[in-house]
């Protein structure tokens, strides 16, 4: 699973990117997690505004921090993608 988190680095976003390493963490998932900061590549997933959750290259999240019930949701429903 290829997880990225959009954002030029706001608290917002760094919140986001320690928030999913946490989950993927607990979940025990094999994921890759890499923060994308350039504003060329965060606009080609036509977010607005950040920070951005992107799972598998579709836009999951966008414009706040979700809840870490909703990142373990978001996450594991992608995971049952792949059984």
């Amino acid at each position: 699973m290829k997880i990225k988190v959009l954002g030029p680095g706001c608290a917002n976003c760094v919140n986001l990117e320690a928030l999913v390493k946490e989950v993927v963490a607990e979940l025990g998932a094999e994921a890759t997690v890499q923060k994308v900061t350039d504003f060329k590549d965060i606009a080609k997933y036509g977010i607005i505004s950040t920070p951005g959750l992107v799972i598998n290259e579709v836009v999951k999240w966008s414009g706040s921090v979700p809840s870490k019930a909703k990142v373990n949701e978001l996450i594991t429903t992608e995971l049952a993608k792949g059984e």
